[in-house]
Order: C-alpha cells, then structure tokens, then sequence
C-alpha cells in the first residue's frame, strides 16, 4: 500500500480549528460537499459498528435564524461574564476567545448551514458511566472527521453546545425524534482569507505518562 503523504496530513490535523470570526456569510455551502463530508465522517468507529446517528443539516434561514436564538440565549450570559472576568484580569488570549465566541453568537444566523449530529440513545443517571462514553465514542470520532473532511474542501466550522440548553425546543423545531441525543451544533461555511495555521498546543513530554501517571 502506497504510504499517505505525511505531511499534508499532518497539516490538516494540525490546522484544523475552531474558526469563528473568518466565516463567509455570503457564500452558500454547496450540499454535495456535506453529504461527502457525512460519507467519510461515517466511517468513524462506532460501536458494534451500528451506526446509529443522524446529521441534521439546517439551510433553511427560518430555521436558521430560531436555532441561533436558542444558542444566543444560552451562549451570550455566560460568555459575557468571561469577558468581563477576563478584561478584569489582563487575560489578553482569553479575551480574544471571548469576544470571538460572541462575535459568532451575534451572526449566527447568517451561518450558511448548520450541522447537528444526532446518535440513537439517552442519559441516563443510573446507567453506568461506560454506557455514556461508549454512546459519546459512537458520534464524536465521526464528528472530528466530518470537520477534518470539511477543512480539507476549504470550509470552516467549530465544535459548539450552547443550543443543548434548548435542546428539547430545538428537537421540536427539527422533528428530531425522542430516542435521539443531539451530540453539538457545528456552524459551516467557507473560510475566508488565507489557510489556517496550528494553534500553540503543549509539548507532548508534558502531557503524556508512560506505564502510569506518577
């Protein structure tokens, strides 16, 4: 077998990101792009391999516009008091992160599709916790790939949650069915201006423990 090209893959895994103020409003997102992205986010593990999630694409600008009214009401307080915090402390970096998240809170309407992917199962508090990472473990893989298959293809988008404070409205407003969890929202568009480049991430020899932690 022919070995992968190094490093394009590795900077597509390196600079692959959350991207929130170098979104295009303007251009539509062609939906023969994300039904690739969802055929090579499908090949993401699973267990027992059943593959039981859904992507609900949204492109409707009603639609839209109800689900960014959901995640601005649960994304603007809480950030906003960060913000706050963080302007208070000299937090450059953080401030930059703050006002970042709520510059996309105040557009996200205009986002030109988003994307909630949706396993077949619920929380359950009495269950053992191995029953909720093995239900996380079905979806996030092949969510990370749909956002590397996105990059790959000149889009953008991040990894979001606040719409899950509404998440029973938002269900409603989708037809979204009882017996599935909505695992995160992710906003899509075309990436403005030049390639991303890495984030500053840690030292590998700082976060990894070999045979135990001490």
């Amino acid at each position: 077998m022919t070995p992968f090209d190094t490093d394009n893959t590795d900077r597509l895994l390196s600079t692959t990101r959350s991207v929130r103020r170098r979104l295009d409003f303007d251009r539509p997102v062609d939906p023969d792009i994300l039904r690739e992205c969802v055929r090579l986010a499908a090949y993401a593990p699973n267990a027992s391999n059943a593959q039981d999630w859904r992507w609900v694409i949204v492109t409707d600008p009603e639609l839209r516009a109800a689900i960014a009214d959901h995640y601005l009401a649960g994304i603007v307080p809480p950030m906003q008091e960060n913000l706050d915090r963080r302007r208070a402390a000299g937090d450059s970096a953080g401030v930059r992160h703050s006002e970042a998240v709520l510059y996309l809170a105040e557009r996200f309407h205009e986002v030109p599709a988003l994307v909630i992917p949706c396993i077949r199962g619920q929380l359950d508090p009495d269950l053992d916790f191995a029953w909720t990472a093995s239900l996380f473990g079905s979806i996030l893989p092949a969510v990370w790939s749909f956002q590397l298959a996105l990059h790959s293809r000149g889009l953008a988008s991040t990894f979001t949650t606040a719409h899950l404070l509404a998440a029973g409205e938002v269900a409603e407003l989708l037809a979204i069915p009882d017996d599935y969890l909505q695992m995160c929202l992710i906003p899509v568009a075309y990436l403005q201006g030049d390639d991303l480049k890495p984030p500053a991430r840690r030292d590998p020899d700082e976060i990894i423990a070999w045979n135990s932690w001490a």
